[in-house]
Order: C-alpha cells, then sequence, then structure tokens
C-alpha cells in the first residue's frame, strides 16, 4: 500500500492543471430600486490532465449536498482521493463545484441551507452512535472519532457550504449546467453521489450519445418516495423531479407511470415503489451503463436496492456494488474519503475497465 501511495502522489504532482466555468445565463434582477443583469448557474471545473493519459475517455466528478470537488482532492485525515487514484490509472479528471456552491458563484436572491456539527455527526461520520437506520451499528471506517473536536471531523466540517434550497431547483440547475460541460468535454463517465444521482440520471438521459457510463455513488432515492432520513421529497419521475424519457411516454409530469408499494425483502431493508408491469423503459438512459455503489453502513444501505431494482424494470443496465455483501465492510456514506477508500476505487475501477470500450461502437 505505501508503493501504491507513493505511486499515487507522483502522478498527482506530474499532472497538468487548468480550470474553467461553463454553462450559466444572464438574468435580470430586481436590486433595490433598479434592475441590474447577472450571470446565474455557472459552474466552476477543475481539469486534472495525467503527464501520460492513457484511457479514451475522462472522469466528471459530481459531489453531493454540502460538497464540493474538493471531496475527491484528499481525505480529512490527509491522504490522496480519488482523483489521485484515478490519475495514476491514466484518467483525466474534472472536478466541479455544483451552481451556487463553492467556487461557482451564487446570487443572494437565492435560498440557501447548511448542515449542522449534528447532521454531519449523525448521518455522514458518528452514524453508529445514533442508529438511525439498522445497518449504523456498522459503521467503522470514519477517520477518528466522527465527532465535533476530533481533527478530522472538525478539517471535514469546514468544507461544508450552503446549498440551494428546493430540490427541484436544484436539479434543474445542475441538469443544465451539467450537460452543458458534457457537451464542452465529450464522450465522459459520470461519478455521482448522493444527492447529484437525480442529476446524472438527468445528463445521461439528454445526451446518451456522450455519457459512456455512470458511476452513482449511493445516489438519491429510493425511486418516487423518498425514505428516512428525508421524507417528504416526492419524484414525480420515478429517479428525477423533471422529465426523463419513457417509451410509452410517462405523460405530463410523469401522471402516466402507475406505480406499486413492493414489500421489503428483510427487517433491515425499507419497501419501495416499482411500477406496474408491464413497465416502461428508459429509453435514452438504458443505453447507459450504470453502477451504483453503496456502503454497508451508510443511510442508503435500507434503499439503495430499491434503486437498482427501478432501473432494471425498466430497461437500464445496471450493476450493483453492494459493498457489504463483497465484503468491503464498515463504510458510510462518504465511502471515498474513509479508511479502505482506495479499495473501493479499485472497485470501481474494475468496472471501468470493462467499459473502456464505446458499448455503442462509436470512435
Amino acid at each position: 500500500m505505501a508503493d501504491q501511495l507513493g505511486i499515487i502522489l507522483q502522478v498527482e504532482h506530474q499532472a497538468k492543471r487548468d480550470h474553467f466555468y461553463v454553462g450559466g445565463s444572464y438574468k435580470d434582477i430586481r436590486v433595490g430600486n433598479e434592475t441590474k443583469q447577472f450571470m446565474l448557474n455557472q459552474i466552476y471545473v477543475e481539469k486534472l490532465t495525467p503527464r501520460h493519459p492513457t484511457q479514451p475517455f475522462p472522469l466528471i466528478f459530481i459531489a453531493g449536498a454540502g460538497q464540493t470537488g474538493t471531496n475527491f482532492l484528499t481525505t480529512p485525515d490527509g491522504r490522496p482521493g480519488w482523483s489521485h487514484f484515478f490519475l495514476s490509472h491514466g484518467y483525466t479528471i474534472y472536478l466541479t463545484d455544483q451552481p451556487s456552491r463553492g467556487r461557482s458563484a451564487f446570487h443572494p436572491s437565492m435560498k440557501m441551507n447548511t448542515s449542522s456539527t449534528s447532521d454531519v455527526e449523525t448521518y455522514f461520520t458518528a452514524t453508529s452512535e445514533h442508529g438511525l437506520w439498522p445497518q449504523a451499528k456498522l459503521h467503522t471506517q470514519w477517520p477518528g472519532t466522527g465527532k465535533v473536536g476530533d481533527p478530522i471531523f472538525d478539517a471535514f466540517y469546514a468544507s461544508q457550504v450552503p446549498s440551494v434550497v428546493g430540490r427541484s431547483i436544484s436539479e434543474d440547475q445542475n441538469a443544465k449546467a451539467y450537460t452543458a460541460l458534457i457537451d464542452r468535454v465529450g464522450k465522459a463517465y459520470l461519478i455521482t453521489h448522493s444527492q447529484a444521482g437525480a442529476f446524472g440520471w438527468r445528463v445521461g438521459d439528454a445526451r446518451p450519445n456522450l455519457v459512456q457510463g455512470i458511476v452513482a455513488i449511493e445516489p438519491s432515492g429510493p425511486p418516487f418516495l423518498a425514505q428516512p432520513p428525508f421524507l417528504g421529497e416526492y419524484r414525480a419521475w420515478g429517479l428525477t423531479n423533471f422529465e426523463i424519457e419513457y417509451q410509452p411516454t410517462a405523460g405530463p409530469n410523469g401522471e402516466y407511470l402507475k406505480i406499486v408499494k413492493t414489500p421489503t425483502k428483510d427487517a433491515e431493508h425499507w419497501e419501495y415503489m416499482m411500477q406496474e408491469e408491464p413497465a416502461k423503459q428508459l429509453v435514452n438512459l438504458s443505453k447507459v451503463p450504470m453502477l451504483v455503489v453503496t456502503g454497508e453502513a451508510s443511510m442508503h444501505a435500507p434503499y439503495d436496492y430499491a434503486t437498482v431494482e427501478y432501473l432494471r424494470q425498466a430497461g437500464v443496465a445496471v450493476e450493483f456494488a453492494d459493498l457489504g455483501a463483497e465484503g468491503i465492510h464498515g463504510n458510510g456514506h462518504m465511502l471515498f474519503m474513509e479508511k479502505n477508500n482506495l479499495v473501493i476505487a479499485e472497485r470501481v475501477l474494475g468496472w471501468l475497465r470493462t467499459h473502456n470500450e464505446d458499448p455503442r461502437g462509436q470512435v
């Protein structure tokens, strides 16, 4: 492992670093007694290019709620992050900040929200002490105590940033911005985390000719009606708040999607919604290979399997990396920065290697 870390850090040191902004549009906003023009919803993009790229398609990382592209640079305790790892395997990397977040400018008229220390402890770093879902007790991979005052927790919490209030608003902004990004970059893989799962589905639906595959790390879900700890969110299009293409048509606002409640498979998983048979097919997303990755102890452990089953029912080729079942134990929701983050990166790398050839036979 020490030799691997040395190689990773050496490759990162040699990488070329660029940045740019993409997306956004001008809007007139009333300020006091005047109307002034501003650009809204552009995103900051940091491009890391290895000295000797060997992979045909780059990786675009999209962080989840309250997070930025810095999540994938280094871990809170100073170890190499996923960007270093994948650079060392010849991938060009795009790290991004969502609209109105981090280095992507926001207008003061936007309503924002941020997570408290107790929220972060409960859902990300010290889940075993709160036990809000059955698997929480299995969380062992967070480096440090996961509590306020621990230097690793404090470093992580310092990186948390406000997010736009309103999931529909956020999805609309991000779908447009990341579609603009892949239009600029060309063929690439998307690696989404948490809240960004819906954005990946939207971009894949809009640009199935450009999205080579989606690695969804614990994506927003489950379909239609969210489960604890995020009760009350309804996604009219199953995976998203806004339209993705089904055949036969899902109708206005997805009203032709007929759904049924599916019983839980055991006491540690939650019931979920599926389509009535015959299920409508996700005709664009069915062209995009997918990998869903879920930690053994995460708040997603009770329901990510439902997202996988929904995708399969709708004709999508998706592989499920249920890490606990595969012998990778103890991970929570921020698995790409936990103690075994490079073990999980190897699992993702293996999947990417099986899809390096364009499945559509295009150059």
